[in-house]
């Protein structure tokens, strides 16, 4: 929310007062997270593991129920999100609070640029199963195969929505492929687990952690990356025209704008472990010092 009055500050006389209220990608993880939170207590509770609830590691049979009921959630959630978009619509709510639902935000209708719960909290969930199963005793054991079993599961994923989708039979009123059937989170979701197992093979037998790596650099600053480039891409100061970029000049724009973020983070970084202190001497002692000339 402070970001958001950020945001608002930055474009007064641009913006109009609904913007304080949008909800953008920042407000649906801080959701998620205290959904989370609140399934993982719920779950201890309702299998008296609660005294044990915020060990490091739980026991394995908590574990294995966390897991199981993040992965329930997270298919409920992208299952009712057609319904909360359309016929189930909580019109009772003010917009304010209904655009947590669906993003109605102040437009009467559920817009698709914004980010509520349904049903984007749905990876959330998702990838809280997932961590847990890769934290687990078993998943540690398995190793590379936890993650060619990803793989293949992210495959399954993407094919059987592909082939759901292909049936005739439609148990929804209203059916919107592209913003909230659940065959398009079971795609998107079985592209995150393909791309976990690249990135992991990257990593270990690839060049993922020799020398400097760009993307481990600003995973370092991803808060402050994302603060900064928001108002460059999207906001007042933005490096390009909005909606009016062919492919060239959004590929540039693209490039533009991870260098400077590149930048901006490997000088945060520098700042705080305060090796910029050392540099800016050094330079300023070449600088000042004498030629040797008369």
């Amino acid at each position: 929310m402070l970001f958001r009055v950020q945001e608002f500050a930055i474009s007064l006389g641009w913006a109009p007062w609904s913007d304080l209220f949008r909800v953008d990608i920042l407000n649906t993880i801080g959701v998620s997270m205290i959904l989370m939170g609140l399934m993982c207590w719920a779950v201890a509770a309702l299998t008296n593991d609660f005294g044990r609830a915020a060990v490091p590691s739980p026991p394995a049979p908590q574990r294995i129920r966390t897991t199981a009921a993040a992965l329930l959630t997270a298919a409920a959630m992208s299952a009712i999100a057609p319904l909360l978009w359309t016929t189930w619509r909580p019109r009772f709510l003010p917009w304010e609070l209904e655009t947590y639902i669906n993003g109605v935000h102040n437009l009467n209708q559920p817009q698709a640029w914004l980010f509520p719960i349904f049903p984007w909290t749905a990876f959330a969930f998702a990838g809280l199963a997932f961590g847990f199963i890769l934290m687990s005793q078993r998943g540690r054991q398995l190793d590379w195969r936890l993650f060619a079993l990803a793989a293949m599961a992210g495959l399954a994923l993407i094919y059987s929505a592909k082939f759901l989708d292909s049936r005739s039979v439609q148990i929804y009123p209203v059916f919107d492929f592209w913003h909230t059937s659940p065959e398009f989170y079971m795609i998107r979701l079985g592209l995150l687990l393909l791309f976990v197992t690249v990135a992991y093979a990257w990593c270990r037998w690839g060049f993922g952690q020799k020398g400097f790596s760009p993307l481990i650099q600003l995973g370092n600053t991803s808060l402050l990356v994302y603060w900064v480039h928001i108002e460059l891409v999207y906001g007042k100061f933005s490096i390009l025209p909005h909606r009016s970029q062919q492919i060239t000049g959004a590929s540039l724009g693209l490039l533009t704008i991870f260098l400077m973020m590149l930048v901006l983070s490997v000088v945060r970084t520098a700042l705080k472990s305060g090796a910029v202190l050392p540099w800016a001497q050094a330079a300023w002692g070449r600088a000042s010092r004498p030629s040797g000339r008369a």
